[in-house]
């Protein structure tokens, strides 16, 4: 009563296939951690969603993942202490920084 078509799809045949030739205890340890990986992953997202529910209904900010400029420490950029800008001065730039990189500009001397 074969159609020859697999029952199993492709990712479950590599599956079987890596863990074929490996002892019964090993294959028990593998499925094991898989499924304790997954049901983690799903309690960790089922968490962040309630947590977020609840901030939500009592009107709490909720937590933000935190972003890359937070953990810069010394390489942070140096933020001017008046708040406003020097007259007549301008932003800096990557070529700033590039030193005999730089390109020409268009009259052959250096930025």
């Amino acid at each position: 009563m074969s159609a020859g078509v697999p029952l199993a799809s492709w990712k479950t045949q590599m599956f079987e296939s890596l863990l074929g030739f490996l002892p019964d205890w090993v294959q028990v340890t593998v499925l094991t951690l898989v499924v304790l990986a997954l049901l983690t992953a799903w309690t960790l997202k089922l968490k962040r969603r309630v947590a977020a529910r609840r901030a939500v209904r009592a009107g709490a900010p909720v937590q933000v993942q935190a972003s890359g400029a937070r953990f810069l420490g010394p390489y942070a950029p140096q933020h001017q202490e008046d708040g406003a800008a020097r007259p007549g001065a301008r932003e800096p730039s990557g070529a700033d920084f590039l030193g005999a990189y730089a390109p020409r500009r268009e009259g052959g001397e250096r930025a």
